[in-house]
């Protein structure tokens, strides 16, 4: 299993603990600030799935003109526990 906890950049959250199993499939997920419902619905469906999976459907998604977003950070967060 391998852990992190992402400091998130241009986002509502400010932070992702996100766990990864040895299989890189996403184990838990929690996100620190952000729109409740909305993490909540990206948590619950990105459980169980393979973390490169998820990099590559969630990143580049933008939230209104920030440039980035809570899904788009989750995607760094992977990309950067995956290349740990």
């Amino acid at each position: 299993m391998k852990h992190i906890t992402y400091n998130t950049s241009g986002t509502c959250s400010k932070v992702i603990n996100l766990t990864i199993d040895d299989d890189n499939r996403i184990q838990d997920v929690s996100f620190v600030g952000g729109c409740n419902g909305n993490i909540k619905g990206v948590c619950s469906l990105v459980m169980g799935m393979k973390a490169e999976e998820v990099k590559k459907r969630l990143q580049g998604i933008i939230c209104g003109n920030k440039g980035t977003s809570c899904p788009d950070q989750l995607s760094k967060a992977i990309d950067m526990i995956l290349n740990s």
